[in-house]
């Protein structure tokens, strides 16, 4: 059994950023020193329909990289919500896009952490860091990847692609860190 190993669901409509949140727990992890996969999975549609990835992160090799329990989920629609609530372990955490779904009768034996994550987004100045608002609650509420690391992976990864949404990525992880915070009194 390894010392350290986590399962993670990311899911929502294509176009939410839902592929990269992945990513860059995925490349969070690999710069930590662990063994990492990542698979995605698309619906027919590429913008609208549905998509998900399972991160696999451990301490030792990953025998499998499917993600058939998960000790967190990210989910950004209704439709994902679902289909992979089910797959969260008892003591798992979901974070939901408030902003998009209801879970008015929530399970009892994970952690539930609504998120708005399109309402901060915007906030910002863009719907498209609403995956990063989740992101920051994710790792803040977890034990997945570092804080401090992650920080460093969306710098090196977004800074590079469009450097001119950095501050504002950086900005939507530390506000999702923030709201992880206060919901969970911290």
């Amino acid at each position: 059994m390894a010392k350290f190993q986590r399962g993670l669901i990311a899911a929502g409509f294509g176009g939410q950023g839902i592929m990269v949140l992945g990513q860059l727990v995925a490349y969070t992890a690999i710069s930590e020193g662990r063994h990492v996969t990542w698979i995605p999975s698309y619906g027919p549609e590429m913008r609208g329909g549905t998509a998900n990835c399972g991160v696999v992160i451990s301490d030792e090799e990953i025998a499998s990289p499917v993600v058939a329990e998960a000790d967190a989920a990210v989910i950004m629609n209704k439709p994902s919500l679902e289909k992979f609530i089910g797959t969260l372990k008892p003591g798992g955490t979901l974070i939901y896009n408030s902003d998009l779904l209801e879970y008015p009768d929530p399970r009892t034996d994970i952690t539930v952490l609504p998120v708005p994550c399109h309402t901060t987004a915007l906030e910002l100045g863009s719907e498209k860091v609403a995956n990063i608002v989740a992101l920051g609650a994710l790792v803040e509420a977890t034990d997945l990847v570092s804080v401090d690391v992650c920080r460093e992976t969306v710098k090196e990864k977004l800074g590079k692609r469009k450097p001119q949404f950095l501050s504002m990525n950086l900005e939507a992880y530390e506000k999702g860190r923030e709201i992880a915070r206060k919901i969970l009194g911290r």
